[in-house]
């Protein structure tokens, strides 16, 4: 008898399992000792299976579309408060305490660029 566990089973396992049940149905006579092993309850074993199989697939189709709605929400957001930082700047100026505010820095704060001293020719 196999040992219950967490871990999912592989699917070959599964497909040779239900492989087994086809078979069994077509065996006249299947009278086991343990009614825990009759084809009607293998059968509502089986179906018990899909249903949990059809659950999951269900469930992972919502988180994705949960996900997905989520990482849309994300960015509309984020373009929105890319453009409220450029109308800051656009109302106040480069250069005010509004823009520091929002996390931006200051055009004063900014260094200046240097140019490159250049290489000698040779």
């Amino acid at each position: 008898m196999a040992r219950i566990s967490n871990s999912r089973m592989q699917a070959h396992i599964i497909q040779a399992d239900s492989d087994a049940l086809v078979a069994l149905k077509t065996i006249t006579g299947y009278q086991p000792a343990n009614p825990a092993y009759s084809l009607p309850e293998l059968i509502s074993k089986y179906d018990a299976m899909r249903v949990a199989q059809e659950t999951l697939l269900n469930t992972q189709n919502t988180v994705a579309a949960a996900r997905d709605a989520l990482v849309s929400a994300q960015w509309t957001f984020h373009d929105v408060v890319l453009g409220a930082k450029d109308q800051i700047i656009a109302q106040y100026g480069p250069d005010s305490d509004h823009v520091a505010a929002l996390g931006l820095k200051k055009k004063s704060e900014r260094r200046t660029p240097k140019r490159a001293a250049k290489v000698a020719a040779q």
